[in-house]
């Protein structure tokens, strides 16, 4: 039986494998089906780590050395998909794809969530060249230059205003004429005088080329007008897909308290409603959805793991 099993293999995953077999577990393995990481392997540039800065270094450069210091310290990594946790007689039981199953004392499940593409022609293309879904993490990229914001939600519009500290414009396009987000966070949007909100329409392209992206082409869906608007910054939030469905039951349910969001509920050491199992990552409520965070998060899972496997002996 394994002393934990960690779901998911992101920035979250590897530091609990790092502090659990480094706090002196013997039998950790991490189920992730590619090539451990996460979504931070994507990115082009890292500058908001603390004590990385090398602009030539990429994402998946930065990740490299985390999944060697881990396996130096006897974390197990099996590339196996992982359909479902349950937790039977006291323990967990894995069941992996093909039905082979392993039980665990523990588990951290790290699956985390993905930022939901919008569908328009060139944002695949441009994705993290120019084209981003985090603000935080690229937003100083775009100083004192004029960018553009897609959605119409609360994150939407908080995005667009930490972008107005950092950048000369914010464009907010809407494809609704009325913004979902809630009324002070509209009011507070529409008070700053470089925040710009553009309604009933949608991205219709977005253009550049080998340096990345140049601009984007924006379309009115009620009079069918296409406006061209030169910038070389494009965040997208559209929403988020959760990556929960490993916590589901037979019959679909939840295993653990879940938010309306589809996020599991934890407590500040990363507890779930579940004795033994834990969550890291923006696989939980409040999530910062921030590398440095979700290494934190994994961080405690694992402290908290030891803990209560100390505990249960």
């Amino acid at each position: 039986m394994l002393d934990c099993a960690i779901i998911g293999g992101g920035p979250a995953g590897l530091t609990a494998g790092l502090y659990a077999t480094r706090g002196g577990l013997k039998n950790v393995t991490l189920f992730e089906m590619g090539v451990p990481g996460g979504q931070i392997t994507k990115s082009s540039e890292i500058e908001n780590y603390p004590g990385f800065f090398d602009s030539s270094k990429t994402g998946l450069d930065f990740m490299d050395t985390w999944q060697k210091q881990c396996f130096n310290f006897g974390l197990k990594h099996e590339m196996k998909k992982v359909e479902s946790i349950q937790k039977t007689e006291g323990h967990f039981t894995i069941t992996l794809e093909g039905g082979e199953t392993v039980e665990a004392m523990t588990a951290i499940v790290c699956t985390g969530a993905v930022p939901r593409r919008a569908g328009f022609k060139g944002e695949d293309e441009f994705y993290g060249r120019g084209v981003s879904t985090c603000a935080t993490c690229d937003g100083f990229f775009y100083k004192e230059k004029p960018v553009t914001v897609l959605g119409g939600g609360d994150t939407a519009l908080e995005e667009a205003f930490f972008l107005s500290n950092i950048c000369s414009d914010v464009y907010v396009v809407h494809r609704r004429d009325e913004f979902r987000a809630a009324p002070p966070t509209l009011d507070r949007a529409m008070r700053k005088e470089n925040i710009h909100l553009i309604t009933d329409s949608v991205i219709e392209e977005a253009v550049g080329g080998a340096m990345g992206l140049s601009g984007i082409d924006i379309k009115n869906i009620k009079t069918d007008e296409i406006t061209h608007m030169d910038n070389t910054g494009l965040f997208v939030f559209v929403g988020q897909d959760v990556k929960n469905d490993v916590l589901k039951d037979d019959n679909g349910e939840f295993i653990c308290k879940m938010s309306d969001l589809g996020q599991v509920v934890v407590d500040l050491n990363m507890n779930t409603s579940v004795p033994g199992l834990f969550v890291a990552g923006d696989l939980r409520i409040n999530a910062p959805k921030q590398v440095v965070s979700a290494a934190g998060d994994g961080s405690i899972a694992a402290l908290q793991v030891i803990s209560y496997i100390q505990e249960q002996q």
